[in-house]
């Protein structure tokens, strides 16, 4: 089986995000990758009137029934990363897509104390389902720190674990965490022994910046392949 992850810049338009999202599934699969993780809302960004659109959960919907049409199409799963509101609620939440059309639906279970003011806490169970064989859980950015959520997944039958992740921050502070934003993955994978596989942006967004660095943890703490600072691409695994 062949896991990859996908470091994207991303747009303040969802149509451009969804096209990209799409060519990077066809990309995947023209590279034999059976499932790949996008970053932390990569569907929609942060933009405030977007998510304020009173539509967007239908803006959302459309998007998504053509990215899950995709990986029909080309055969390879994705978990992709976007908002939906229930009622007043926004949820900062992740959707898995499998070619056989199931999908699964995670929300974000530790929004971080600047999200709190725009998104509820996920209050559904961790998230581990299984394709081709593999049982795979999804946490989101922050879900990571708490090891607990980790262990839980890990509890369920996770052998493999994506971080959707957004590491938008100003210039300098991007820069002193980048080495925290990657050991924290890695002690996540020692921890349980399981593979984790790290999905962030690059490039600039709402006048922040992100450095890429997504990452492929093994259960022993080697980093099997990184991405850079600055570049789109594709990442993977073959266990």
């Amino acid at each position: 089986m062949k896991l990859g992850v996908c470091q994207m810049a991303v747009s303040e338009k969802v149509d451009t995000n969804t096209k990209k999202i799409i060519r990077f599934i066809e990309k995947a699969a023209l590279h034999s990758i059976n499932i790949v993780g996008f970053p932390e809302m990569a569907l929609t960004g942060y933009t405030k009137e977007v998510l304020s659109d009173e539509n967007l959960n239908i803006i959302v919907k459309d998007a998504l029934s053509e990215i899950k049409k995709a990986c029909t199409y080309y055969g390879t799963a994705a978990i992709v990363g976007h908002p939906y509101k229930n009622g007043d609620k926004l949820y900062n939440s992740a959707s898995v897509f499998l070619p056989d059309g199931s999908t699964f639906t995670y929300d974000k279970k530790y929004p971080t104390e600047l999200e709190l003011k725009y998104f509820e806490a996920g209050k559904k169970e961790p998230l581990v389902f299984t394709y081709r064989d593999k049982k795979i859980g999804v946490m989101i950015c922050r879900d990571q720190n708490y090891p607990e959520l980790a262990k839980a997944l890990k509890k369920a039958g996770a052998q493999f674990i994506y971080i959707l992740s957004a590491h938008f921050y100003n210039p300098k502070e991007a820069r002193w965490k980048l080495e925290k934003n990657r050991a924290i993955p890695i002690t996540r994978a020692v921890e349980n022994k399981v593979y984790v596989l790290l999905s962030n942006f690059v490039g600039s967004h709402l006048g922040m910046v992100s450095l890429g660095n997504s990452l492929i943890s093994d259960p022993d703490g080697a980093v099997v392949v990184s991405a850079g600072e600055c570049e789109e691409g594709l990442i993977s695994v073959c266990i």
